[in-house]
């Protein structure tokens, strides 16, 4: 495995437990529609969330927020229409962003940004 990808596993699961601690029911990870991947669907509470987990180990090329681009963005919310129609859901959805800087299991900053973008309005 390579060090991006473990960077990226060890990202996804500060971001599934950090939402699990916050009362989130994690649904499904590594959801995979064609070519996209949606790391986190959870629900908080009745609100189908859809979450994209960034991962980077320095700031050398900008936060990690800064690299969920539009295209990105459009792909996810193909993948999520895709995962709403196999499971029959057609209400409140979001779409949030975990950004997170990582040096190590203890010792990351973890960003949260809820309602990040709605399709179609980017």
């Amino acid at each position: 495995m390579t060090d991006r990808k473990k960077t990226g596993n060890a990202g996804e699961a500060l971001a599934s437990a950090y939402l699990a601690e916050r009362g989130y029911r994690i649904d499904r990870t590594n959801y995979r529609y064609r070519r996209t991947e949606i790391d986190l669907i959870a629900w908080d509470g009745d609100i189908l969330v859809f979450v994209e987990v960034k991962t980077r180990t320095s700031l050398a090329f900008g936060h990690p927020s800064s690299f969920f681009k539009a295209a990105q963005q459009r792909r996810i919310s193909r993948a999520a229409s895709a995962y709403m129609e196999a499971i029959d859901y057609e209400w409140e959805i979001r779409f949030d962003l975990i950004a997170i800087l990582y040096r190590s299991d203890n010792d990351y900053e973890l960003d949260h940004y809820p309602d990040v973008f709605f399709p179609g309005l980017h």
